[in-house]
Order: structure tokens, then C-alpha cells, then sequence
């Protein structure tokens, strides 16, 4: 496992906000956005958890595609009275690029999944795409627990800094697709179930993560090819010393693992 400490700037930035807690009551308005990491450590993060690679973790060339299906969860309120969120999403840039996570993009584009529940208890379910610094965009794609999303980002030509972006819901049969100009350092890859940044009366700062059922990422895929997850690329997502949500080992073709929300273990899937 990787475990060089290193405190992020993101870290430090997003210290400076109160964390949302819901105490705006139910209906308030709080606004979601998708951000980069905030690395704790090499295997830690205040927002991430899942699998990241980078270009020198990985000794390749910069990534220019990325793709994975998931099992959109069910989102149940942890906590009473308290708006919750979490995004499960793929994405390239915003990670750590190094085994050491000395080192992140500082671009991202990701497209995923949102699975809230308001300060009543109330869920609902999106999904979106983004290109960091713009806030993310709703895609038209009806999303419900236990459906099948496939996603894939990829850039249409080498270096040409232009992204096809495809969803598919092959539970329901809808898509989604669009191509969209972006800059990215094409730095690292990701597979990601994130607690966003909240933005509302109560303040700004990463959100409160609902319980979630199992999240099952699968067919992980960059540059094309299998995505060969390791163990020490995992990212637990913390919050002081609890575990919020904790990825699982690969499975067995190295492109799959589960991600489970405050819990004491996450089995790793069947292939």
C-alpha cells in the first residue's frame, strides 16, 4: 500500500469551510459540484474512494481514455436531519499521479452518477458530467438503484484536447453522448465513489456521504486496455479517523472491485 503523507492544497483550501451538515433543514437548496482530490495520503483522501492511477505510478504514456461500468446504489439517510450526497464516476486528471501521491492534475473531466438524500430523508438520482473548474452538467438519462451504468470518456484524436463522452443505462437501454473541447494533462485515471462539494445556506464544503448499498464498479478500462487495478491504488475515503467508504481488492481480472460505505470490511466481486 502506498502511504507517503502529504497534505493537499485542496486539503487546506477546503479547510477552511464549515462541513455541510444538513442543518439547513428539508427543502434547503444546496448545490453539487465534482472536484479533484483531496489527498490525505498516498492511500487516503477527505473526498475519493476507489482505484487512481497516474503516469508515473503507472510508467505509461498520458491516459486519453477511460471506461467502467457500475451499479448505480441505493442511498438511505446515515444520519437524521442531514442532506447527504455521493457521485460514482469515472474520470481522467484530478488524481495523484505518483505511488506517493507527492503529486496531482490538476484537470479533470469525469462523468458519473449522483445518488442524495435531503434532510427528510428523501432520495434522488442523476447523472451528470464535468469539466473541472465548470460546474457539472445534467445529463438526460434517467437513473434508478440497481441500474447498470456504462460510461466512457475518450479523446477523439491524440494531444487533440477533444473528448467524446458517452453514457449508457443498459438496464433502461437510454445513452447519452456528446464531444466537448478540454484541456486536460491527462495525468491520471480514476474510478470513483466521491462525497462532491456542497455549495448552500449552511455554508460550503464537501458533503455528508448517505449509506449507500454496494457500489460495484466492473470492466475497468484505460488507454483501451484492461485496467490491471493493484492493491496499493486503492483510495479509502476518511473523514477524521472513520472510514466513509472503503474500496475493496480487485477481483480476479483486475478490473473490477466493490466500494462500501461505513462498513468494517468490502468483500472483493466476482469477476
Amino acid at each position: 500500500m502506498r502511504r507517503a503523507v502529504r497534505l493537499g492544497v485542496v486539503v487546506a483550501v477546503l479547510s477552511t469551510f464549515p462541513l455541510l451538515s444538513g442543518a439547513g433543514g428539508a427543502g434547503a437548496a444546496i448545490a453539487r459540484t465534482h472536484g479533484r482530490i483531496a489527498v490525505l495520503n498516498a492511500n487516503q483522501s477527505n473526498n475519493w474512494s476507489g482505484y487512481n492511477q497516474g503516469t508515473l505510478e503507472q510508467g505509461t504514456t498520458l491516459f486519453n481514455q477511460v471506461s467502467a461500468d457500475w451499479t448505480v446504489p441505493t442511498a438511505t439517510q446515515h444520519t437524521a436531519g442531514a442532506d447527504e450526497a455521493s457521485s460514482a464516476w469515472i474520470g481522467i486528471g484530478g488524481g495523484c499521479i505518483d505511488a506517493s501521491c507527492a503529486t496531482t492534475d490538476s484537470t479533470l473531466i469525469q462523468a458519473g452518477t449522483e445518488q442524495d438524500v435531503d434532510a427528510s430523508g428523501n432520495p434522488t438520482y442523476s447523472a451528470w458530467y464535468e469539466l473541472i473548474p465548470a460546474p457539472s452538467i445534467s445529463v438526460s438519462l434517467t437513473v434508478r438503484p440497481g441500474d447498470l451504468i456504462h460510461a466512457d470518456i475518450h479523446e477523439l484524436v491524440t494531444g487533440s484536447h477533444v473528448w467524446s463522452i458517452t453514457m449508457n443505462n443498459r438496464t433502461t437501454g437510454q445513452s447519452f453522448s456528446t464531444t466537448v473541447p478540454y484541456s486536460s494533462t491527462r495525468g491520471s485515471a480514476e474510478w470513483i465513489l466521491e462525497t462532491p462539494l456542497g455549495i448552500g445556506t449552511g455554508g460550503v464544503g464537501l458533503s455528508n456521504m448517505p449509506n449507500l448499498s454496494t457500489t460495484h464498479f466492473n470492466n475497468a478500462r484505460r488507454n483501451n486496455a484492461n485496467a490491471n487495478l493493484k492493491a496499493s491504488e486503492e483510495m479509502q475515503l476518511v473523514s477524521g479517523s472513520t472510514i466513509v467508504a472503503d474500496p475493496s481488492a480487485p477481483d480476479s481480472d483486475a478490473n473490477g472491485f466493490n466500494d462500501c460505505t461505513y462498513a468494517s470490511s468490502c468483500g472483493t466481486p466476482s469477476p
